[in-house]
């Protein structure tokens, strides 16, 4: 575990067991903007937490969890290393433009990177223009096309 991270407005942390329901509600909201239903529990978040090789980040501005994003680690055979993976990034509506994101994504490019992180990877959807220019500027770039299918 990191030490709490600390911009001019929000603080960076991992989340506890006690974040499990600010986060099911982070991600719910991220899923009504894309018109799509998410089937995630607390439970799911606590199953999530227990893996040694993913976590979660939190993001305060004061009291209140504003933003989170989701990350795991695995090795990877091609690059001949470990590669760290942002799953979900999510900073509430009212939050956004305050520097919440970029200290998240701070916050996890130097977890990856003292981990021993060879590659960083992130997915967004098509149109989503202010998250590619947030990944851009963690030196992220335009490498691959990811392919989905929802069962």
């Amino acid at each position: 575990m990191s030490p709490e991270r600390e911009t001019p407005d929000a603080t960076i942390r991992d989340a506890q067991p006690t974040d499990a329901s600010v986060i099911v509600e982070l991600i719910r909201e991220l899923a009504r903007t894309e018109d799509v239903e998410s089937g995630v529990t607390t439970g799911l978040v606590a199953e999530y937490q227990a893996h040694g090789d993913s976590g979660i980040l939190v993001a305060e501005l004061g009291d209140e969890v504003v933003g989170m994003l989701s990350w795991f680690m695995r090795p990877g055979l091609f690059h001949g290393g470990h590669w760290g993976y942002i799953d979900e990034l999510i900073v509430t509506a009212a939050a956004q433009g305050q520097g919440v994101g970029d200290a998240l994504m701070s916050a996890v490019m130097g977890r990856f990177e003292v981990a021993g992180c060879i590659e960083v990877a992130v997915s967004t959807v098509f149109g989503n223009d202010r998250a590619a220019a947030l990944y851009r500027k963690h030196g992220l770039v335009d490498e691959a096309l990811q392919l989905e299918k929802h069962f």
